[in-house]
C-alpha cells in the first residue's frame, strides 16, 4: 500500500482564498495525495488570555495574544466549500481539522473523506467522542502525549463504534529536532494498538520521512509554504515548492527500495543470471566412456549447464562422447 502524503497547508494561507489555492496547486504538482487545511472560529478554540507557544514566539516575532494571531490566520466557513470544490477540479483530496464542534459540523456537511484530528485534542475526550460519532475515517496525531493518554484517546474513539482509526507520531514543535523525533515511537504505537500508524513530520528535511516510509508508516504529513519568509507562525518551519516535490518523490523511491518483501530474482537480474552464474564444466579433456568422477569437475561461468550442487548425481555416469576442457557438461551427455 502506497504511504499516503498529506500536504499540510493549514494556517500558511495567512487569511487570504487565493494563496491557498495556490498551495493546493503546489500539493497536487508536488505529488501529494491530499491537502489539508485547519477549519476553525478563532473564539471556539483559544480563550482570550492564552499566551502563544514558544515556537509561535519564536517564528512570528510579535507579541500579540494566541487569540489575536488565530483570528488573523481565520477563514470564514464558505471558504473551505470553496476549497473543497477547487481540490476536487485538480484531483486531489481535500482535507481538514476541525477546531471545535461547529468546524466539525460544517466539514461534514462537505463530505470530507476523513478528518484528521490535532495533537490538541488528543485529552480532549469528549470532543474526540463526537468527532467518532461521524463514523468517519480518522487520523489522530499524538504529539505531546504519553502512551497513556493516547490510550485514552483510542479507547474513547472504539467506544462508539468507530474503528476506522489511524494514529500519528509527531513532535509538536516546529521545526523539531532531529533528537526529538523518536520515530522508534512510531513502531511502539503500531504495537500498542494493533492500529495503522503514520508520522506528521515537522523536520526540515527529507530523512525523517524516508525513516518512517521505512518502518511502515501508512501516512505522512508535511507542512507546505509558497515561501518561508512568510509572517505566520507554521511557514519558518515548512518546505517550499522545490523542497516539497523532492520530499514527495524520496518517500515515492523509499517505496520503491522497500519492494513488495518476497525474495526473488528481479526481471533484469533474471536476464543476467546465465552469464554470471556457475555451472559443471569440463576439469581436463574428458573422452567418450569415461566414468566420472568429481576431480573431473570444475565450477565456472557461464551458469546455463548443470547446477554445481548437481555434481554428486553426475559422479558415477558414463560420458557419451568427448568434452574439451572448460567444456559445459548436459546432462544429455551422460
Amino acid at each position: 500500500m502506497a504511504v499516503y502524503i498529506i500536504a499540510e497547508a493549514g494556517v500558511n494561507h495567512n487569511g487570504d482564498i487565493e494563496i491557498a489555492k495556490k498551495l493546493i496547486d503546489m500539493a497536487k504538482e508536488c505529488g501529494a495525495d491530499a491537502v489539508k487545511f485547519q477549519t476553525f472560529k478563532a473564539e471556539e478554540s483559544t480563550g482570550k488570555f492564552a499566551e502563544k507557544a514558544e515556537y509561535q514566539k519564536r517564528n512570528t516575532k510579535t507579541q500579540d495574544s494566541q487569540l489575536d494571531m488565530i483570528k488573523k490566520l481565520e477563514l470564514p466557513f464558505e471558504t473551505f466549500k470553496e476549497l473543497s470544490d477547487y481540490c476536487k477540479q485538480r484531483d486531489i483530496d481535500f482535507i481538514s481539522t476541525p477546531d471545535g464542534v461547529e468546524s466539525l459540523e460544517y466539514l461534514i456537511s462537505l463530505d470530507v473523506p476523513l478528518i484528521k484530528i490535532g495533537s490538541t485534542e488528543v485529552t480532549n475526550l469528549p470532543f474526540l467522542e463526537r468527532i467518532a460519532k461521524t463514523n468517519k475515517k480518522l487520523i489522530l496525531s499524538t504529539g505531546m502525549s504519553k502512551l497513556g493518554e493516547v490510550e485514552e484517546a483510542v479507547d474513547t474513539i472504539l467506544s462508539t463504534g468507530n474503528n476506522k482509526l489511524q494514529l500519528m507520531h509527531c513532535t509538536t514543535d516546529y521545526p523539531t529536532d532531529y533528537d526529538e523525533v523518536n520515530l522508534k515511537a512510531m513502531v511502539t504505537l503500531r504495537e500498542a494498538f494493533k492500529l495503522e500508524v503514520g508520522y506528521s513530520d515537522h523536520t526540515l528535511s527529507c530523512e525523517a520521512a524516508i525513516a518512517a516510509t521505512t518502518l511502515g508508516a501508512v501516512c505522512i504529513e508535511k507542512h507546505i509554504t509558497l515561501d518561508k519568509k512568510m509572517a505566520g507562525p507554521d511557514h519558518a518551519a515548512s518546505m517550499e515548492p522545490d523542497e516539497f516535490k523532492e520530499y514527495c518523490k524520496s518517500i515515492r523511491n523509499t517505496e520503491k527500495l522497500l519492494g513488495d518483501g518476497r525474495k526473488h530474482p528481479t526481471i533484469k537480474e533474471k536476464q543476467i543470471m546465465g552469464q554470471v552464474r556457475r555451472s559443471i564444466l569440463a576439469s581436463r579433456d574428458l573422452r567418450e566412456g569415461t566414468i566420472l568422477t568429481s576431480d573431473c569437475f570444475v565450477y565456472k561461468r557461464p551458469g546455463t549447464g548443470i547446477k554445481p550442487k548437481m555434481a554428486s548425481v553426475l559422479v558415477g555416469k558414463k560420458l557419451k562422447r568427448d568434452v574439451a576442457m572448460d567444456e559445459i557438461i548436459h546432462w544429455e551427455d551422460v
